[in-house]
Parts: C-alpha cells; structure tokens; sequence
C-alpha cells in the first residue's frame, strides 16, 4: 500500500475499531491530537501538556515499526484537521 492508503486505513481503524470517531476526538483540546501524532514520531510530552494520560499510548507505539510510527502520526494529523474543521462549522 502506498502511503496516503495506509494512513486512511489507520484512520479508519480508528474510527471503526476504537470508537476515536470526531464525536470522541471534539473532547479533547486544541493540539492534543498533533501533540499524540509527535509522541508516535517519538517526540517527548509529558502529560501535563496533555488533557489525558497517554502513556499507555507513548508504550505501545514506541514499539512499533518506523512505517507505522509515520501511519499513525498521518492518521491523527488527520484527525486534528477534522476535528478543528469540525468546530469551525
């Protein structure tokens, strides 16, 4: 798969499988999804930059492939765009 498909397979997996719809993703602050897209890039923050404790997140995708690191940072960006889209509206 390209990149452009792994990156919206991830986001559906997102969606589809973990509920982290954009009812899901307006709870949380402005940021925060861009912020969780550096921690996969492996980018440190701590949880007080946050508005809810990912260190459960910061584990397992530091585990992860360098491929998938870059999906799922891709899928959250376009989380964050969708979800300040969706707020303007």
């Amino acid at each position: 798969m390209t990149g452009i498909e792994l990156i919206t397979a991830e986001r559906y997996d997102q969606v589809a499988n973990h509920g982290f719809d954009s009812d899901h993703d307006a709870n949380h602050d402005i940021g925060v999804l861009k912020k969780a897209a550096l921690i996969a890039l492996g980018e440190p923050y701590t949880n007080a930059v946050m508005d809810c404790d990912w260190n459960d997140f910061e584990e397992h995708i530091k585990k992860q492939s360098e491929v998938k690191r870059l999906t799922v940072a891709g899928a959250l960006i376009a989380a964050e765009i969708d979800r300040i889209q969706d707020e303007q509206l």
